[in-house]
């Protein structure tokens, strides 16, 4: 008499299959998710940095009595910022990030100004 006490463990091919279809789908579902997610936080913290770099602005010209429509650099202001500010979406240094001109203009950033997610300071009234 041959009798087992242990059955057969493991799974069939078709449980395995079902297994693989089903994360299959919700991965389908998952990724536009994460790269919708990944744009808005590159947004967020694009526009964060415009924030620091418009508020080092106005320091700098308030600290040198500068009127609006003087010409403002990286170099003048770089001592009020406190991190290398560079755009998340690409930017490898300040100067391929972000355009900065005068004391009154917004900076603004050069990777994404357009598009479904721009990188841009919101208008304040």
């Amino acid at each position: 008499m041959n009798t087992s006490t242990h059955p057969n463990r493991g799974f069939t091919l078709v449980e395995i299959m079902i297994v693989v279809t089903i994360i299959g789908i919700l991965a389908t579902i998952a990724v536009p998710n994460f790269v919708q997610a990944r744009k808005q936080a590159q947004q967020k913290a694009c526009i964060s940095n415009l924030q620091q770099i418009d508020g080092a602005i106005q320091r700098w010209a308030l600290d040198l009595n500068k009127a609006e429509g003087q010409p403002v650099t990286y170099s003048d202001i770089s001592s009020y910022l406190k991190n290398a500010v560079i755009c998340p979406a690409g930017g490898t240094t300040f100067e391929d990030s972000y355009t900065i001109t005068t004391v009154d203009a917004p900076a603004a950033c050069q990777r994404a100004p357009t598009g479904r997610y721009p990188h841009v300071l919101p208008q304040t009234p």
